[in-house]
């Protein structure tokens, strides 16, 4: 009897949020004979009285149901700090790349089209709560201790988080889209821009290796303010704004070092806006070219799109083009495709 109780004492909580029965009954047949403890309920309302009752190991939710949708449950999930935290698994058959990402900037950590595999959907638990017990494992360990963490740290402080894949011209987030999340380039190129009620886009900042982006209010639910995009493949981790603040409160200096990363950001832009207001087309494009390869880990080359670098300067794409190629006939730089190679440093920097 002992060991009876133990093992289920052992069995992991899932938690189905599925109004079609024959869906909600064949997943939790499924699940239970895999040795999960499972409770289902057809609604989103009832769900989230369900998901704090209980307290679920994992969560599987639908998108459209009554009472209350998917997203609206993960919404207020992310809002409460006793079920932010529970691993969230949507499982629809909306499959549109919309929807998907709609879906995964609120937090959910998994998406899973109907109908499924069910190897497919028991890959997608197991992966899930493992990475949910190592998470536990690493924030007890660093509680423990003693450590001071810094920015350059991060990666490794959240080294448990699964790295997510952009192609280029993939949509991280949207403008007004809920900010729950702050962005880490692990590795590629990112660039996050306005759109004018004439469609035009201005690129307000290029993030690549090491960098951080998406902040808005680490306190409130402020929407994002602008889009990104990622402009080569790249490699991200998404942090949580909870997870963030749990770092910062046992870190002051931690505090400190972000004040000091936001504030040379906004000097950045100060700098960028003074460029457009007042500089020449020539020493605009010199600038940016410098500034660009300044980020780079490569010393002197960098790769960016023609009408990305238009967009940074806020110039036709024919009038960079005319510059560039001045820039070229000068030998000031070399270009192949999108690629830009410095040639002269020092007479860039002198240009008027």
């Amino acid at each position: 009897m002992g060991i009876i109780h133990l093992l289920n004492e052992m069995k992991k909580k899932i938690l189905i949020i599925e109004d079609d029965k024959v869906v909600r009954e064949n997943t939790a047949e499924i699940l239970q004979l895999a040795n999960y403890d499972v409770i289902t309920c057809e609604n989103g309302k009832s769900g989230l009285e369900k998901a704090i009752f209980f307290k679920p190991d994992l969560i599987i939710c639908d998108i459209l149901m009554p009472e209350l949708d998917g997203y609206g449950v993960l919404q207020i999930m992310m809002r409460n700090t006793a079920l932010q935290n529970i691993p969230f698994i949507f499982m629809s058959a909306k499959t549109k790349h919309e929807d998907i990402r709609r879906g995964m900037d609120l937090g959910a950590n998994d998406y899973i089209t109907k109908p499924f595999e069910e190897s497919e959907l028991l890959s997608a638990i197991d992966s899930r709560l493992k990475r949910q017990a190592m998470m536990s494992k690493i924030v007890e360990v660093e509680t423990i201790s003693s450590k001071k963490w810094k920015i350059e740290d991060i990666k490794e402080a959240f080294q448990y988080k699964e790295e997510i894949e952009y192609k280029t011209g993939n949509t991280i987030y949207c403008e007004g889209n809920v900010s729950n999340h702050v962005y880490y380039v692990l590795k590629g190129e990112v660039k996050t821009f306005k759109v004018n009620q004439d469609g035009k886009e201005l690129i307000t900042e290029i993030f690549m290796n090491d960098s951080f982006f998406g902040f808005t209010s680490l306190l409130n639910n402020k929407p994002y303010t602008e889009n990104a995009e990622a402009i080569r493949p790249t490699k991200l981790i998404r942090i949580q704004k909870h997870e963030l603040q749990n770092l910062i409160k046992s870190n002051p200096q931690l505090a400190l070092n972000f004040m000091d990363l936001l504030t040379d950001n906004l000097d950045d832009v100060k700098e960028q806006l003074m460029h457009l207001a007042y500089d020449s087309v020539r020493k605009k494009t010199a600038s940016a070219i410098l500034y660009l390869q300044s980020k780079e880990d490569d010393q002197n080359d960098f790769e960016i799109s023609r009408s990305d670098l238009a967009s940074i300067l806020g110039i036709a794409k024919e009038t960079l083009t005319r510059t560039l190629t001045d820039f070229k006939d000068e030998k000031l730089i070399k270009t192949n495709r999108n690629k830009i190679h410095i040639v002269d440093q020092k007479k860039l920097l002198g240009i008027k």
